[in-house]
């Protein structure tokens, strides 16, 4: 069953030093929509403005101006129903508590008690297959394990909207692989939302039903790409279709496109 409310992106900007001698807009009336149930990846060239975009959309960066809607509320800050799973996972566990307390640890903001919150800790790790691990520590683990500790801490919060910045950039490619097909799966069984901002071209198109590639200066949505690949998708076939490829080709178009087109603006002086 699918949960959770539209993410609405509304005339989204971002500018850092506003005013000042180092003003820098990063984002300029950028507009999306995520619908409940969606998996949507955002790609773009480094500098984009992606981890910013993804910052206002989990109501931990204030826009500049615009709005991030979910549902009808308009997000002034963290909201229980977003979780967000960040690149940096080693730095996101802490070290000197087991695994299935670091799980659990978002559950005590909200009063849940010690044995409750041990129990959705241990059923969340089986959830994302490391049921035989919850009292090992962190550093005890491979790359890849740890990474999927940081998705089981966002499926104890029991959040409808996933948030996931640069997922599994830092692993394996084996392990890579394993990931995306455990959010695939987690997505298909629990009915969650899932944004996932990658620069990975072809990550992007293996995970997403819609694809939003970033781009310009400032930032805005240069293209918008549907996935038709449905909910159950496979490592080999579905990277074997001639339509992932077509796919893929448009996405880096796109990319390079934009890149030729600022590496030929004149300089100002």
């Amino acid at each position: 069953m699918t949960r959770g409310s539209v993410l609405h992106v509304e005339d989204l900007c971002m500018t850092f030093g506003q005013g000042g001698p180092q003003e820098h807009r990063v984002l300029a009336g950028l507009s999306l929509r995520v619908d409940p149930g969606e998996s949507v990846c955002v790609v773009g060239p480094s500098g984009a403005g992606k981890t910013t975009l993804l910052r206002c959309l989990a109501g931990l960066t204030p826009p500049t101006s615009g709005s991030v809607r979910y549902g009808d509320q308009r997000l002034t800050g963290p909201h229980a129903d977003i979780a967000v799973v960040s690149q940096d996972y080693r730095g996101s566990l802490l070290p000197w508590m087991r695994v299935w307390d670091n799980v659990a640890f978002p559950l005590q903001g909200r009063g849940v008690r010690k044995a409750a919150r041990k129990a959705t800790a241990l059923e969340c790790l089986d959830a994302v297959g490391l049921a035989d691990v919850g009292d090992k520590y962190p550093w005890q683990l491979s790359g890849g394990m740890q990474q999927r500790v940081a998705i089981a801490r966002g499926l104890a919060y029991d959040a409808p909207v996933l948030l996931m910045d640069e997922p599994f950039g830092s692993v394996d490619a084996q392990s890579r692989f394993d990931l995306e097909d455990l959010t695939l799966q987690l997505r298909r069984r629990l009915g969650i939302t899932v944004v996932v901002v990658t620069h990975d071209i072809d990550e992007s198109v293996y995970l997403g039903d819609r694809v939003i590639v970033l781009g310009g200066r400032p930032t805005a949505v240069l293209d918008t790409l549907t996935v038709p690949f449905g909910t159950d998708r496979d490592q080999l076939t579905t990277r074997a279709d001639p339509r992932f490829a077509e796919l893929r080709t448009r996405v880096l178009a796109r990319i390079r496109g934009e890149r030729l087109d600022q590496d030929a603006e004149p300089a100002h002086n």
